[in-house]
């Protein structure tokens, strides 16, 4: 990799750091804990369809951790780990059979595999099998997030060609 691909790559997570960080500020709407936009995985969408999987995948690792660590909640760490690694393993997959013209698909399905994976590490962590009643709720809100940031990505992807 390159220094300015390399430069790219840091810009990005340092935006979706940002986004990260201001959404934390944002009092929750929503009486269900846990649920929120993901605003900043509008950056991991354009980048699964702009740049190679190891380096999605270091963009992610990244800004998780760091994101974690900027909002004092280390414990989330173990969860959007879990999270991310089922997502964007998923959406990986799947930009080879959804075009950039329909990549808002990609992000829902990226959004349901999340909720997946924070489940099976709430699962573990707790051994509380009734948290899986919770699911149904994660599962609407995360496609209903999904949906918004995929469209933001998709939105964001031809304007952005040839500049990062």
């Amino acid at each position: 990799m390159d220094v300015k691909r390399l430069a790219r790559l840091a810009m990005l997570t340092a935006a979706a750091l940002i986004i990260f960080i201001v959404e934390l500020q944002i009092p929750n709407p929503f009486p269900i804990p846990g649920i929120k936009l993901g605003l900043a995985n509008i950056v991991t969408v354009y980048a699964v369809y702009r740049y190679r999987a190891a380096e999605v995948a270091m963009l992610v690792a990244v800004r998780i951790t760091l994101g974690s660590v900027f909002s004092g909640n280390v414990m989330a760490l173990l969860y959007s780990a879990c999270g991310s690694l089922f997502c964007l393993a998923g959406m990986l997959l799947l930009r080879r059979a959804i075009d950039e013209k329909h990549l808002w698909l990609s992000s829902v399905c990226g959004a349901l595999l999340h909720n997946t994976g924070q489940m099976a590490a709430a699962l573990l962590v707790t051994q509380t099998p009734s948290l899986l009643l919770y699911f149904p709720f994660l599962a609407v809100s995360g496609s209903l997030a999904g949906l918004f940031t995929g469209l933001c990505a998709q939105l964001i992807l031809p304007r952005l060609r040839g500049k990062f």
